[in-house]
Protein backbone atom coordinates (compact mmCIF):
# COMPACT_ATOMS: atom_id res chain seq x y z
CA UNK A 1 0.00 0.00 0.00
CA UNK A 2 1.22 3.28 -0.88
CA UNK A 3 2.08 5.32 1.89
CA UNK A 4 -0.20 8.96 2.13
CA UNK A 5 1.84 10.49 4.41
CA UNK A 6 5.66 9.88 2.02
CA UNK A 7 4.88 12.81 -0.49
CA UNK A 8 4.53 15.73 2.11
CA UNK A 9 6.72 14.18 4.20
CA UNK A 10 9.45 14.11 1.48
CA UNK A 11 9.24 17.69 0.56
CA UNK A 12 9.59 18.77 4.02
CA UNK A 13 12.75 17.07 4.19
CA UNK A 14 14.13 19.31 1.83
CA UNK A 15 14.33 21.34 4.34
CA UNK A 16 17.57 21.38 5.87
CA UNK A 17 16.01 21.32 9.91
CA UNK A 18 13.59 19.29 9.33
CA UNK A 19 15.90 16.50 7.49
CA UNK A 20 18.10 16.35 10.58
CA UNK A 21 14.85 16.21 12.91
CA UNK A 22 12.76 13.48 11.09
CA UNK A 23 10.52 13.10 14.09
CA UNK A 24 9.64 16.05 14.39
CA UNK A 25 9.06 16.36 10.77
CA UNK A 26 6.88 13.38 10.71
CA UNK A 27 4.82 14.91 13.81
CA UNK A 28 4.34 18.18 11.80
CA UNK A 29 3.18 16.58 8.95
CA UNK A 30 0.89 14.20 11.23
CA UNK A 31 -0.66 17.21 13.00
CA UNK A 32 -0.93 19.29 9.82
CA UNK A 33 -2.95 16.29 8.41
CA UNK A 34 -5.32 15.31 11.02
CA UNK A 35 -6.06 18.29 13.55
CA UNK A 36 -8.34 15.95 15.12
CA UNK A 37 -5.56 14.96 17.07
CA UNK A 38 -5.24 18.30 18.73
CA UNK A 39 -8.86 18.39 19.27
CA UNK A 40 -8.47 15.30 21.55
CA UNK A 41 -6.75 17.03 23.74
CA UNK A 42 -8.42 20.31 23.73
CA UNK A 43 -11.11 20.06 26.62
CA UNK A 44 -8.56 18.88 29.09
CA UNK A 45 -6.52 21.78 28.09
CA UNK A 46 -8.94 24.71 28.07
CA UNK A 47 -10.88 23.33 31.12
CA UNK A 48 -11.20 25.80 34.22
CA UNK A 49 -10.28 28.69 32.09
CA UNK A 50 -11.64 32.18 30.96
CA UNK A 51 -11.90 32.47 27.27
CA UNK A 52 -12.21 36.21 25.96
CA UNK A 53 -11.81 38.08 23.01
CA UNK A 54 -10.26 40.95 25.20
CA UNK A 55 -6.20 41.66 26.37
CA UNK A 56 -3.03 40.12 24.92
CA UNK A 57 -3.12 36.71 24.45
CA UNK A 58 0.04 35.50 26.70
CA UNK A 59 -0.86 31.48 26.58
CA UNK A 60 0.57 29.24 24.14
CA UNK A 61 -2.23 27.75 21.88
CA UNK A 62 -3.89 24.25 22.43
CA UNK A 63 -1.71 23.41 19.32
CA UNK A 64 1.33 24.66 20.90
CA UNK A 65 0.89 23.12 24.36
CA UNK A 66 0.29 19.58 22.99
CA UNK A 67 3.47 19.96 20.44
CA UNK A 68 5.52 21.04 23.50
CA UNK A 69 4.34 17.82 25.41
CA UNK A 70 5.47 15.88 22.65
CA UNK A 71 8.68 17.53 22.04
CA UNK A 72 9.71 17.47 25.71
CA UNK A 73 8.93 13.76 25.78
CA UNK A 74 10.65 12.97 22.49
CA UNK A 75 13.47 15.12 24.01
CA UNK A 76 13.35 13.67 26.99
CA UNK A 77 13.42 17.31 28.85
CA UNK A 78 12.44 18.91 32.09
CA UNK A 79 9.99 22.01 32.01
CA UNK A 80 13.15 24.19 32.14
CA UNK A 81 14.55 22.69 29.33
CA UNK A 82 11.81 23.17 27.19
CA UNK A 83 11.88 26.91 28.21
CA UNK A 84 15.53 26.81 27.18
CA UNK A 85 15.47 25.05 24.13
CA UNK A 86 12.59 27.52 22.73
CA UNK A 87 15.46 30.01 21.86
CA UNK A 88 18.01 27.33 21.96
CA UNK A 89 17.09 24.93 19.26
CA UNK A 90 15.60 25.76 15.78
CA UNK A 91 13.35 23.07 15.27
CA UNK A 92 11.99 23.76 18.46
CA UNK A 93 10.53 27.12 17.79
CA UNK A 94 9.60 26.08 14.52
CA UNK A 95 7.75 22.96 15.85
CA UNK A 96 6.11 24.52 18.87
CA UNK A 97 5.40 27.44 16.33
CA UNK A 98 6.77 29.76 18.74
CA UNK A 99 7.68 33.36 18.32
CA UNK A 100 11.12 34.52 18.85
CA UNK A 101 10.64 37.75 20.67
CA UNK A 102 8.19 36.00 23.26
CA UNK A 103 8.70 32.28 24.30
CA UNK A 104 6.66 30.81 26.73
CA UNK A 105 7.88 30.26 30.58
CA UNK A 106 8.87 26.77 31.82
CA UNK A 107 5.81 27.07 34.45
CA UNK A 108 2.96 28.15 31.72
CA UNK A 109 4.25 24.82 30.02
CA UNK A 110 4.10 22.77 33.16
CA UNK A 111 0.46 24.35 34.03
CA UNK A 112 -1.19 23.53 30.99
CA UNK A 113 0.78 20.06 29.77
CA UNK A 114 0.31 18.93 33.26
CA UNK A 115 -3.47 19.25 32.48
CA UNK A 116 -3.77 16.28 29.62
CA UNK A 117 -5.59 13.57 30.95
CA UNK A 118 -4.30 9.78 30.38
CA UNK A 119 -7.58 8.64 29.10
CA UNK A 120 -6.96 11.45 26.03
CA UNK A 121 -3.67 10.29 25.73
CA UNK A 122 -4.70 7.27 25.40
CA UNK A 123 -7.08 8.39 22.21
CA UNK A 124 -4.05 9.94 21.00
CA UNK A 125 -2.32 7.09 20.84
CA UNK A 126 -5.22 4.94 19.45
CA UNK A 127 -5.69 7.67 16.43
CA UNK A 128 -2.20 7.47 15.68
CA UNK A 129 -2.28 3.72 15.62
CA UNK A 130 -4.78 4.34 12.82
CA UNK A 131 -3.26 6.50 11.01
CA UNK A 132 -0.44 3.71 10.70
CA UNK A 133 -2.87 1.11 9.84
CA UNK A 134 -4.11 3.37 7.19
CA UNK A 135 -0.75 3.86 5.83
CA UNK A 136 -0.02 0.36 5.90
CA UNK A 137 2.28 -0.51 8.68
CA UNK A 138 0.32 -2.54 10.57
CA UNK A 139 -2.28 -5.03 9.49
CA UNK A 140 -3.85 -6.55 13.15
CA UNK A 141 -3.25 -9.81 11.77
CA UNK A 142 -1.01 -11.11 14.28
CA UNK A 143 -0.82 -9.63 18.37
CA UNK A 144 1.22 -10.43 21.10
CA UNK A 145 0.96 -9.58 24.70
CA UNK A 146 3.65 -9.21 27.54
CA UNK A 147 3.28 -7.25 30.78
CA UNK A 148 6.38 -4.90 32.51
CA UNK A 149 6.65 -2.84 35.52
CA UNK A 150 7.05 0.82 36.05
CA UNK A 151 7.79 1.79 39.24
CA UNK A 152 6.77 5.12 41.18
CA UNK A 153 9.46 7.44 42.23
CA UNK A 154 9.42 6.32 46.25
CA UNK A 155 12.66 5.07 48.48
CA UNK A 156 11.72 1.17 49.29
CA UNK A 157 9.15 0.87 51.90
CA UNK A 158 10.17 -0.51 55.37
CA UNK A 159 7.81 0.24 58.45
CA UNK A 160 10.78 1.87 59.98
CA UNK A 161 10.80 4.37 57.05
CA UNK A 162 7.12 4.91 56.69
CA UNK A 163 7.03 6.11 60.48
CA UNK A 164 9.96 8.35 59.91
CA UNK A 165 8.82 9.86 56.98
CA UNK A 166 5.27 10.42 58.91
CA UNK A 167 6.65 12.06 62.12
CA UNK A 168 9.21 14.32 59.46
CA UNK A 169 5.85 15.33 57.98
CA UNK A 170 4.08 16.27 60.78
CA UNK A 171 6.87 18.39 62.06
CA UNK A 172 6.98 20.11 58.44
CA UNK A 173 3.15 20.92 58.86
CA UNK A 174 3.11 22.15 62.20
CA UNK A 175 6.09 24.35 61.18
CA UNK A 176 4.10 26.40 58.61
CA UNK A 177 0.83 26.02 60.92
CA UNK A 178 2.47 28.03 63.84
CA UNK A 179 3.20 31.03 61.24
CA UNK A 180 -0.78 31.14 61.06
CA UNK A 181 -2.22 30.40 64.44
CA UNK A 182 -0.36 32.47 67.00
CA UNK A 183 -1.87 30.20 69.63
CA UNK A 184 -0.32 26.76 68.33
CA UNK A 185 2.03 25.09 70.53
CA UNK A 186 3.68 21.87 69.26
CA UNK A 187 7.10 20.08 70.03
CA UNK A 188 9.96 19.10 67.12
CA UNK A 189 10.02 14.99 67.78
CA UNK A 190 12.33 14.76 64.38
CA UNK A 191 16.12 15.36 66.16
CA UNK A 192 14.95 12.05 68.90
CA UNK A 193 12.98 10.34 66.40
CA UNK A 194 16.11 10.42 63.41
CA UNK A 195 18.31 8.66 66.54
CA UNK A 196 15.92 5.33 66.76
CA UNK A 197 15.14 5.52 63.17
CA UNK A 198 18.80 4.62 62.58
CA UNK A 199 18.95 2.58 65.51
CA UNK A 200 16.12 0.62 64.79
CA UNK A 201 17.82 0.44 61.06
CA UNK A 202 20.79 -1.44 62.76
CA UNK A 203 18.74 -3.92 64.92
CA UNK A 204 17.77 -6.30 62.98
CA UNK A 205 15.68 -8.89 65.16
CA UNK A 206 15.14 -9.65 68.81
CA UNK A 207 13.42 -7.75 71.28
CA UNK A 208 15.92 -4.68 71.52
CA UNK A 209 14.20 -3.77 67.93
CA UNK A 210 10.74 -4.18 69.72
CA UNK A 211 11.94 -2.17 72.42
CA UNK A 212 13.11 0.53 69.93
CA UNK A 213 9.69 -0.18 67.84
CA UNK A 214 7.81 0.81 71.00
CA UNK A 215 9.73 3.82 71.67
CA UNK A 216 9.15 5.21 68.06
CA UNK A 217 5.73 4.66 68.57
CA UNK A 218 5.20 6.44 71.45
CA UNK A 219 6.71 9.49 69.74
CA UNK A 220 5.18 8.65 67.16
CA UNK A 221 1.45 8.76 69.01
CA UNK A 222 2.52 12.09 70.64
CA UNK A 223 3.19 13.79 66.74
CA UNK A 224 -0.49 12.18 66.11
CA UNK A 225 -2.09 14.06 68.97
CA UNK A 226 -0.33 17.40 67.72
CA UNK A 227 -1.70 16.75 64.32
CA UNK A 228 -5.51 16.40 65.92
CA UNK A 229 -5.04 19.47 68.43
CA UNK A 230 -3.80 21.64 65.60
CA UNK A 231 -6.93 20.64 63.37
CA UNK A 232 -8.77 21.82 66.02
CA UNK A 233 -7.63 24.92 65.77
CA UNK A 234 -9.33 26.05 62.45
CA UNK A 235 -11.18 28.47 63.30
CA UNK A 236 -8.63 30.51 64.24
CA UNK A 237 -6.36 30.74 61.59
CA UNK A 238 -6.04 32.52 58.21
CA UNK A 239 -7.24 31.49 54.40
CA UNK A 240 -3.68 29.87 54.16
CA UNK A 241 -4.06 28.16 57.69
CA UNK A 242 -6.94 26.42 56.07
CA UNK A 243 -5.26 25.26 53.43
CA UNK A 244 -2.47 23.66 55.67
CA UNK A 245 -5.88 22.41 58.07
CA UNK A 246 -7.43 21.09 55.17
CA UNK A 247 -3.67 19.24 54.29
CA UNK A 248 -3.23 18.05 58.37
CA UNK A 249 -6.77 16.67 57.68
CA UNK A 250 -5.81 14.40 54.90
CA UNK A 251 -2.96 13.36 56.51
CA UNK A 252 -4.67 12.39 59.84
CA UNK A 253 -5.60 8.92 58.34
CA UNK A 254 -2.43 8.25 56.92
CA UNK A 255 -0.68 8.56 59.90
CA UNK A 256 -3.14 6.39 62.09
CA UNK A 257 -2.71 3.77 59.18
CA UNK A 258 1.46 3.71 59.35
CA UNK A 259 0.88 3.45 63.55
CA UNK A 260 -1.13 0.41 62.87
CA UNK A 261 0.53 -1.27 60.18
CA UNK A 262 3.76 -0.67 62.47
CA UNK A 263 2.01 -2.06 65.94
CA UNK A 264 0.65 -4.85 64.19
CA UNK A 265 3.89 -6.27 62.25
CA UNK A 266 7.09 -4.93 64.94
CA UNK A 267 5.11 -5.47 67.70
CA UNK A 268 2.44 -7.81 67.75
CA UNK A 269 4.27 -9.95 64.73
CA UNK A 270 0.95 -10.14 62.92
CA UNK A 271 1.10 -10.51 59.24
CA UNK A 272 -0.11 -7.57 57.48
CA UNK A 273 -2.09 -8.12 54.11
CA UNK A 274 -0.71 -6.14 50.93
CA UNK A 275 -4.21 -4.83 50.90
CA UNK A 276 -4.39 -3.25 54.08
CA UNK A 277 -0.79 -1.94 53.51
CA UNK A 278 0.76 1.92 51.95
CA UNK A 279 3.61 1.93 50.87
CA UNK A 280 4.76 5.60 50.11
CA UNK A 281 3.08 8.50 52.23
CA UNK A 282 3.57 10.54 49.26
CA UNK A 283 2.60 8.20 46.16
CA UNK A 284 0.02 6.11 48.14
CA UNK A 285 -1.17 4.88 44.62
CA UNK A 286 2.00 2.31 45.06
CA UNK A 287 1.22 -1.06 44.23
CA UNK A 288 3.71 -4.04 45.62
CA UNK A 289 4.29 -6.18 41.85
CA UNK A 290 5.30 -9.77 42.86
CA UNK A 291 6.08 -12.29 40.16
CA UNK A 292 7.39 -15.22 40.36
CA UNK A 293 10.43 -15.44 41.84
CA UNK A 294 12.04 -12.03 40.63
CA UNK A 295 12.73 -8.95 42.88
CA UNK A 296 9.97 -7.47 44.33
CA UNK A 297 8.69 -3.69 42.76
CA UNK A 298 6.64 -0.98 43.93
CA UNK A 299 4.86 1.00 41.59
CA UNK A 300 2.25 -0.12 38.61
CA UNK A 301 1.76 -2.90 36.36
CA UNK A 302 1.59 -2.30 32.29
CA UNK A 303 -0.69 -4.59 29.93
CA UNK A 304 0.82 -4.19 26.67
CA UNK A 305 -0.53 -5.48 23.49
CA UNK A 306 1.90 -5.26 20.14
CA UNK A 307 1.51 -6.09 16.09
CA UNK A 308 3.97 -7.36 13.93
CA UNK A 309 5.14 -3.79 13.42
CA UNK A 310 6.05 -3.39 17.16
CA UNK A 311 3.95 -0.51 17.61
CA UNK A 312 1.82 -0.29 20.62
CA UNK A 313 -1.64 -1.39 20.17
CA UNK A 314 -3.01 -0.85 23.76
CA UNK A 315 -1.27 0.11 26.82
CA UNK A 316 -3.36 -0.64 30.20
CA UNK A 317 -2.54 0.57 33.43
CA UNK A 318 -3.36 -1.74 35.86
CA UNK A 319 -4.39 -1.38 39.52
CA UNK A 320 -3.53 -3.96 42.13
CA UNK A 321 -1.15 -6.81 41.02
CA UNK A 322 -3.52 -8.97 38.96
CA UNK A 323 -1.93 -11.92 37.77
CA UNK A 324 -1.20 -11.90 33.57
CA UNK A 325 -4.29 -14.58 32.76
CA UNK A 326 -6.97 -12.03 34.28
CA UNK A 327 -5.33 -9.44 31.49
CA UNK A 328 -5.48 -11.81 28.35
CA UNK A 329 -9.34 -10.94 27.97
CA UNK A 330 -9.41 -7.26 28.48
CA UNK A 331 -6.66 -7.65 26.37
CA UNK A 332 -7.94 -8.56 23.38
CA UNK A 333 -11.36 -7.00 23.84
CA UNK A 334 -9.67 -3.87 23.75
CA UNK A 335 -8.48 -4.36 20.33
CA UNK A 336 -11.62 -5.23 19.22
CA UNK A 337 -13.38 -2.39 20.23
CA UNK A 338 -10.69 0.34 19.72
CA UNK A 339 -9.58 -0.79 16.25
CA UNK A 340 -13.01 -2.62 15.17
CA UNK A 341 -11.18 -6.14 13.77
CA UNK A 342 -10.03 -9.47 15.47
CA UNK A 343 -6.59 -10.48 14.75
CA UNK A 344 -6.04 -14.04 13.81
CA UNK A 345 -3.49 -14.78 15.74
CA UNK A 346 -2.12 -14.34 19.63
CA UNK A 347 0.78 -15.06 21.09
CA UNK A 348 1.39 -14.32 24.91
CA UNK A 349 4.07 -15.89 27.47
CA UNK A 350 2.73 -18.90 29.81
CA UNK A 351 1.54 -16.37 32.54
CA UNK A 352 -1.25 -15.57 30.14
CA UNK A 353 -2.06 -19.41 29.90
CA UNK A 354 -5.47 -20.69 31.25
CA UNK A 355 -8.09 -23.02 29.72
CA UNK A 356 -10.75 -20.53 29.95
CA UNK A 357 -8.13 -17.96 27.67
CA UNK A 358 -7.57 -20.46 25.12
CA UNK A 359 -11.51 -20.97 25.31
CA UNK A 360 -12.59 -17.41 24.98
CA UNK A 361 -9.96 -15.96 22.08
CA UNK A 362 -11.14 -19.04 20.23
CA UNK A 363 -14.93 -17.97 20.47
CA UNK A 364 -13.55 -14.27 19.57
CA UNK A 365 -12.98 -16.09 16.39
CA UNK A 366 -9.14 -16.18 16.71
CA UNK A 367 -7.11 -18.68 14.77
CA UNK A 368 -3.95 -19.52 16.18
CA UNK A 369 -3.60 -19.17 19.65
CA UNK A 370 -0.15 -19.68 21.60
CA UNK A 371 1.17 -19.48 24.79
CA UNK A 372 5.22 -19.63 24.96
CA UNK A 373 4.43 -22.37 27.98
CA UNK A 374 1.29 -24.71 28.39
CA UNK A 375 0.42 -26.80 31.53
CA UNK A 376 -1.33 -29.59 32.18
CA UNK A 377 -4.13 -30.65 29.45
CA UNK A 378 -3.83 -27.01 27.98
CA UNK A 379 -2.73 -26.86 24.75
CA UNK A 380 -2.21 -24.19 21.87
CA UNK A 381 -4.64 -24.12 19.24
CA UNK A 382 -3.10 -24.06 15.57
CA UNK A 383 -2.95 -25.07 12.44
CA UNK A 384 0.44 -26.76 11.93
CA UNK A 385 3.33 -27.49 13.92
CA UNK A 386 5.40 -24.38 12.22
CA UNK A 387 2.88 -21.27 12.62
CA UNK A 388 3.28 -22.36 16.37
CA UNK A 389 6.99 -22.62 16.50
CA UNK A 390 7.18 -19.13 14.45
CA UNK A 391 4.69 -17.61 16.59
CA UNK A 392 6.62 -18.68 20.49
CA UNK A 393 9.92 -16.88 18.37
CA UNK A 394 8.07 -13.95 16.83
CA UNK A 395 6.21 -13.12 20.52
CA UNK A 396 9.90 -12.66 22.31
CA UNK A 397 10.15 -9.35 20.25
CA UNK A 398 7.56 -7.55 22.21
CA UNK A 399 10.74 -7.57 25.18
CA UNK A 400 12.64 -5.47 23.07
CA UNK A 401 9.23 -3.48 22.39
CA UNK A 402 9.54 -3.29 26.30
CA UNK A 403 12.78 -2.83 26.52
CA UNK A 404 12.99 0.20 23.73
CA UNK A 405 9.98 1.40 25.90
CA UNK A 406 11.52 1.73 29.15
CA UNK A 407 15.16 2.87 27.74
CA UNK A 408 14.32 5.65 25.26
CA UNK A 409 11.32 7.07 27.80
CA UNK A 410 13.13 6.72 30.97
CA UNK A 411 10.63 4.18 32.00
CA UNK A 412 11.79 1.89 34.57
CA UNK A 413 10.86 4.54 37.29
CA UNK A 414 8.30 7.66 36.50
CA UNK A 415 8.96 10.47 38.52
CA UNK A 416 5.60 12.22 37.97
CA UNK A 417 3.62 12.74 41.16
CA UNK A 418 -0.14 10.96 41.43
CA UNK A 419 -1.57 8.22 40.13
CA UNK A 420 -3.28 10.67 37.56
CA UNK A 421 -0.20 12.24 36.34
CA UNK A 422 1.79 8.27 36.53
CA UNK A 423 -0.69 7.34 33.93
CA UNK A 424 -0.35 10.41 31.96
CA UNK A 425 3.48 10.06 31.38
CA UNK A 426 3.07 6.31 30.54
CA UNK A 427 0.72 7.45 27.94
CA UNK A 428 3.22 10.15 26.53
CA UNK A 429 5.74 7.17 26.27
CA UNK A 430 3.45 5.14 24.42
CA UNK A 431 2.89 7.86 22.36
CA UNK A 432 6.42 8.74 21.88
CA UNK A 433 7.50 5.38 21.07
CA UNK A 434 5.21 4.95 18.52
CA UNK A 435 6.19 8.16 16.40
CA UNK A 436 10.08 6.76 16.37
CA UNK A 437 8.46 3.37 14.99
CA UNK A 438 6.44 5.33 12.33
CA UNK A 439 9.79 7.45 11.59
CA UNK A 440 11.89 4.70 11.39
CA UNK A 441 9.57 2.94 8.71
CA UNK A 442 8.82 5.98 6.64
CA UNK A 443 12.83 6.56 6.12
CA UNK A 444 13.01 2.75 5.15
CA UNK A 445 10.80 3.57 2.72
CA UNK A 446 12.37 6.53 0.80
CA UNK A 447 16.06 5.01 0.91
Amino acid sequence: MKMKLLEPLMIKFTKADWSKNPEFALLDTLLELHPELIHLVEKDIVSGGLNSDFGRKDIPSVEQIFRAGIYKELRQLTYRELEYHQSDSRICAQFLKIDELRPYSFQMYQKYISKIKAENLEKVLIAINKIAIDEGMEDLEKIRVDSTTVETNIHYPTNNSLVWDCIKESNRLLLKLKAEIGDLDYRDYTKHAKKIFYKINNTKVGDKRIDLFKSQLITFTKCINQISNAIKKKDNCSWMGMILITDAIKFLPTMLKVYSMAERREIKGLIVPNSEKIFSIYEQHTDIIVKGAREVEFGHKINLVSGKSSLILVCDICIGNPPDKELYKPALDAIEQNYNTIPRDVACDGGYATMANGIYAQMKGIKNIVFNKVVGSLQNIVSSVNIETRLKKWRSGIEATISNLKRGFSMFRCEWKGFNHFCAKVMWSAIGYNIRIMTTRFIMQMK
